[in-house]
């Protein structure tokens, strides 16, 4: 608008007297219709300022509750990742150790009297779980499913002028266990106040697909739907105008309305040229959708979308704009570490940075909807997406679950799943399911719950959106899974089961395969015992029998040679998928550690192994692995650390990128060099441990790419700490990820090193959370203090809303502290 502005008064100072007066009056206008256009609708973000209490004992619904004494906060917010660790929470270690129960939520807004003639809405974006909610008194509706978005038209209740309006909001996470994995509870995901006039963009009210896409040109189709709540016949023009990245105009078309009820628009637009999206180039456009009454704007809705066609092939798998592509995806849960399941925007970009640096390109959002700012995420970074709508159907995994809701809710909730998510490029795939007990049947147990309900639940997505493949998660491969045998998804998603991949063929003819979940290896970040890397184990024997670590503790290799009985490594699960050219792609189980489902163990672990990066953010080794056979960066990693007793024999193992081979050696003597051959992933030296330096050296037709060296550390020394980012937005929400590394007075990083560090901050933020990735630490996450893991230990510093420099300074016992300093603005 500045730009459109300026060029209006160019041509007002340039003009002669006559045509300044007409031309003053054309601005005036134009001026008024931008006005108008701007208030047309308005979306307010309604997070701050609420009132809250975690109370099972009375109703807090009615307006004139007196909250003076509850607790002020700004959402998202997770009351479970406040609590205390303890193995007598219902939820149980699988559901994480921490509390649940029932809070309220209360907050009071007025609205001018201007806004009479407005229709108010409230969105939440997910509310975990059971939510109640209502205006002034007036009970608005229950959403039991804890994932789902859900808004509610606040119009017939509200006060204009004066008056206080009063939402109130009940969240109801007493019944548990009703997850297999962490949850959290609360208003964990953001809020949203919007307001239009009575004709407008009906909610997630856009549908764009591009059916037909060359190089040359690009077959836009936008269906829009409009709401008239009026009553009256009314004239409408809807413009639909599509830019590009520049904010260039791209393409255009008008429709005229004559109608006094709802109406649906289907427009077509041509884009010559267009930029497809890739993983590569996640090209974006935006569509404007503007509702006019003569000169008045009613309303202007925005869409962003994509341009892309993609494949699934029988034989060759997936490709993207015509070129093959292999999917490496993860599989994620969607808690935040330390911040629980509260919901930020930068917490979840740095993951998808991390992911993206490691050569991922797809994530599944497991087991549910996501929050829609994740998927305007892997729209801008370019993810490939699996977005799951269900963990179970009909029948029950934990006592609490969906299950009991499906028959009531599961239309309405896979319904608004797909309209809220079906305009963003990076979604691909819609998973119906996971791993859902209606796959089975057999002589004994003729039941067929899974084929019929497989066919409504594809049918009810087809009847939204014919544009992507349905696919559910099967943890059974066997011809009698009745999921499969339904006949509705001509892409098959297999869970595990890697040594079974290239015979899928054999097993469902005619069909395509992409793998939903794969490997569930393990490993504690950092830690490594003296086992030969070559010895690979399963832990544990089987998913039901509990337990206990040879060595008596909680703590699993950081080799990559553990993993759950019906996963495998990674080495042996990135084989299988190079293997076949059948397999589009693969989902790791997991990209991060998550709390909750602490496989192999149970209490005292509260957190998952599974992460090839830990719960706090800190890769494990194995992320190198990836990162050197699916990125073409140079990379040398080796590992483990080299601190050991004398005596002691360990595997060096190298992942390296770029070169033909890798050179290893102790205090300057060369141990030979070792080269991948066949399909290796890895090579790896095996000697007695000697205190000093080792050095790999990679070379490439003799001449040196890359150099890595681990010393032996002596006795922790000091800190030093890093920052993602230091300057971050003073919007109350941004965020700084601050790495404490305990060294010795070399400066070498102590791997060992567990000591309890302290945080004090000042400034214009606060400590949001703190963390290590040791999955048994029963330390509180909102603390100034946290024991490090491995020499590791981190900061979450999050905005206060004011501008300003924020210092951190770090201490320990016995170690030299340390400051940084990041700024707000």
């Amino acid at each position: 608008m500045k730009l459109s502005i300026n060029l209006m008064y160019s041509f007002l100072v340039n003009s002669r007297t006559l045509s300044r007066i007409k031309a003053l009056g054309l601005l005036i206008i134009l001026f008024s219709n931008f006005v108008t256009a701007q208030q047309a609708r308005t979306k307010i973000d309604f997070d701050n300022n609420w009132k809250f209490t975690l109370d099972s004992s009375q109703q807090y619904n009615e307006q004139n509750v007196n909250d003076a004494s509850w607790r002020t906060l700004n959402l998202p917010h997770d009351w479970s990742i406040e609590g205390t660790f303890s193995k007598d929470h219902p939820a149980s270690p699988g559901g994480g150790a921490l509390p649940g129960g029932i809070g309220w939520y209360r907050k009071i807004f007025l609205l001018p009297a201007t806004d009479k003639n407005k229709l108010i809405f409230i969105d939440f974006d997910g509310v975990y779980c059971n939510s109640e909610v209502w205006i002034n008194g007036h009970s608005l509706g229950i959403r039991p499913n804890g994932y789902i978005s859900f808004q509610y038209d606040l119009t017939p209740y509200l006060k204009f002028g004066t008056g206080k309006n009063v939402i109130a909001v009940k969240v109801d996470n007493s019944k548990q266990p009703n997850s297999r994995w962490y949850s959290g509870s609360g208003i964990y995901r953001n809020v949203w106040l919007l307001k239009t006039n009575k004709t407008y963009v009906d909610h997630w009210g856009t549908f764009i697909t591009t059916p037909i896409v060359t190089n040359r040109e690009a077959i836009v189709k936008v269906l829009t739907r409009i709401v008239n709540a009026e009553g009256n016949k009314k004239s409408l023009q809807l413009t639909t105008t599509l830019y590009n990245i520049s904010g260039k105009i791209a393409g255009q078309s008008s429709t005229q309305i004559n109608s006094s009820d709802n109406f649906e628009s289907n427009e077509t637009i041509r884009i010559s040229l267009p930029q497809l999206w890739s993983v590569d180039h996640p090209y974006l456009y935006k569509a404007v959708s503007q509702v006019k009454s003569g000169t008045q704007i009613l309303d202007t809705y925005e869409t962003t979308f994509g341009i892309r066609y993609f494949n699934f092939d029988m034989d060759k798998g997936f490709s993207l704009n015509g070129r093959p592509l292999k999917i490496l995806g993860v599989c994620n849960h969607h808690d935040l570490g330390a911040l629980g399941s509260a919901f930020n925007t930068r917490a979840a970009e740095r993951q998808l940075e991390i992911l993206k640096a490691m050569g991922c390109n797809g994530i599944r959002t497991s087991h549910n909807p996501p929050a829609p700012e994740l998927l305007e995420l892997c729209d801008k970074m370019g993810f490939i997406v699996i977005d799951e709508a269900f963990d179970m159907w009909a029948k029950q995994k934990s006592k609490y679950d969906y299950h009991l809701y499906w028959k009531q809710w599961h239309k309405k909730d896979l319904e608004d799943q797909i309209l809220r998510d079906r305009n963003h490029p990076s979604v691909f795939m819609w998973s119906l399911g996971n791993e859902v007990p209606e796959q089975y049947r057999d002589e004994k147990n003729p039941d067929t719950s899974g084929r019929i309900i497989a066919r409504e639940l594809v049918s009810i997505m087809k009847t939204l959106d014919t544009t992507r493949p349905a696919v559910t998660a099967n943890n059974e491969a066997n011809t009698w899974n009745n999921v499969l045998q339904s006949g509705a998804f001509e892409l098959a998603g297999y869970n595990y089961n890697h040594d079974v991949w290239e015979k899928f063929h054999q097993r469902w003819p005619g069909k395509k395969l992409i793998v939903t979940e794969s490997t569930s290896a393990l490993e504690t970040r950092g830690y490594y015992d003296l086992v030969p890397f070559d010895t690979i184990r399963r832990w544990p024997k089987r998913w039901d029998i509990p337990f206990a670590n040879p060595s008596g503790d909680y703590t699993v290799s950081a080799y990559d040679n553990v993993s759950a009985p019906w996963g495998s490594t990674h080495e042996e699960s990135i084989k299988a998928l190079m293997k076949s050219d059948l397999v589009s792609g693969m989902y790791i189980w997991t990209g991060f550690d998550y709390l909750g489902e602490p496989t192999p163990y149970s209490w005292p672990a509260r957190s998952s192994y599974f992460g090839i990066i830990d719960l706090a953010g800190f890769p494990k080794d194995v992320y190198y692995l990836y990162q050197s056979k699916f990125t073409n960066k140079p990379v040398l990693h080796i590992y483990p650390h080299w601190n050991w007793k004398g005596g002691d024999t360990v595997d060096i193992v190298s992942y390296y990128n770029n070169a033909d081979e890798v050179e290893l050696f102790l205090n300057g003597k060369t141990l030979g060099s070792q080269s991948k051959k066949g399909d290796d992933l890895h090579v790896k030296w095996r000697l007695p441990f000697e205190a000093g330096t080792l050095k790999a050296v990679s070379r490439k037709n003799g001449k040196i790419v890359l150099t890595k060296e681990i010393r032996t550390a002596g006795d922790p020394a000091g800190i030093i700490l890093s920052a993602d980012r230091k300057l971050i937005k003073a919007d109350g929400k941004d965020l700084s990820f601050i790495t404490a590394t305990i060294v010795d007075k070399n400066g070498v990083t102590v791997p060992g090193a567990n000591n309890l560090i302290k945080y004090k901050i000042s400034g214009q933020a606060f400590i949001a959370g703190v963390d290590s990735g040791d999955p048994i630490s029963h330390e509180p996450f909102k603390s100034d203090k946290h024991t490090a893991l491995n020499g590791l230990a981190l900061a979450i510093l999050q905005s206060n809303g004011k501008k300003g420099i924020i210092k951190l300074t770090v201490s320990a016992e016995g170690l030299q502290s340390s400051s940084i300093e990041i700024a707000a603005n």
